[in-house]
Order: C-alpha cells, then structure tokens, then sequence
C-alpha cells in the first residue's frame, strides 16, 4: 500500500511537472530547472517504487512452460530457493552496496548538479535501498501466498495483493 500511494504520488507530480514544462517551453518560451529537477526527481521514485509494486500484484515475467506440469511441492521449493538464494541475496546486496554513497549524500545535504537546481536530491536517493527492503518484504509474503495457494490448493486472494484479477470477473465488472 506504501508503495502504491508513492508511485501514485509521483505520477501525478510527474504528469503536471512535464505538462508545465511543456507550456512554460512551447507556450512562453521559459526554462524553469527546477521544475526538470521535479520530474527527474519524480520520474526516478516512480521507476524505484513500481519495482516492488509490481511484485505485490504478481505482474513480474515468468517463464513457466515447464512449472505448470510439476507438482506442487516442486513449485513451492521452487519459489523457496529463488527467495533465499536469489531475491534475498540481490536486494540485501544492493542495500549494502548503496549505503555509503546514501550516507555521504546525507551528510552533504546532496542537491541537483545543475546551476540553481533543486536540493533534496539526498532524500530521492533514499527511494532505492527502502525500495530493495520493500522487495524482500514483497518476495516474502509472494512465497507465503504460494505456500498457502499450492497447500491447500485455492488460489491467491486478488484483494491480498496475491496477483491479478480473474479474467472471468473482470469482464463483468466485479472484483471478487
């Protein structure tokens, strides 16, 4: 839900701060930096956030020609070592790796490179280690959502997060 309402919030702040630059350019022949650095700035936590988004609704690519004809006890410790040996790993490693960058940001008070350019720059930098940490939240509670779905053999609930909408309903207009 954090993660919807952050990518949400940047898309609106992108949309308008693109749409001003746009009539501010073309319509009065004005640059305004800072309201670049606004969709720079917006556009890069939209990007981060809709990562894990995107893992809370089940919409990441999958090869699964072969995952459908396994049992469900292949499928579950298939979803068990891609968390602990891949997702986990990756994102706890991109953690580790940004953090000193992170804190000197943090400690300079970053702003944009350009010539009176917005400060803040520090706080979007931020967006990608709480994103990794979102990630591994995510692909937790993914795995736990297949345990149950595969264990007791009823689907993910939609409304959980557990992936998409049933075709069937969609089509109708209901949800669940």
């Amino acid at each position: 839900m954090f993660a919807r309402v952050i990518c949400a919030g940047a898309a609106l702040i992108l949309v308008t701060s693109v749409l001003g630059i746009v009539i501010m350019r073309y319509g009065f022949g004005i640059g305004f930096i800072q309201l670049q650095n606004v969709a720079g700035y917006a556009f890069a936590v939209f990007m981060i956030f809709a990562i894990p988004v995107c893992m809370a609704r089940d919409g990441h690519v999958r090869v699964e020609v072969l995952s459908e004809r396994l049992s469900p006890r292949y499928r579950v410790s298939a979803e068990a070592a891609a968390l602990l040996f891949l997702l986990i790993p990756l994102f706890t490693l991109t953690i580790a790796a940004y953090w000193s960058n992170l804190a000197y940001s943090w400690q300079i008070r970053e702003r944009a490179l350009e010539t009176g350019g917005l400060p803040g720059l520090f706080l979007v930098k931020t967006a990608l280690p709480v994103s990794a940490f979102l990630m591994i939240i995510q692909g937790i509670a993914a795995f736990v959502r297949k345990y149950e779905a595969e264990t007791t053999g009823l689907p993910p609930s939609a409304d959980q997060g557990g992936g998409p909408p049933d075709p069937a309903h969609a089509a109708s207009g209901r949800t669940g």
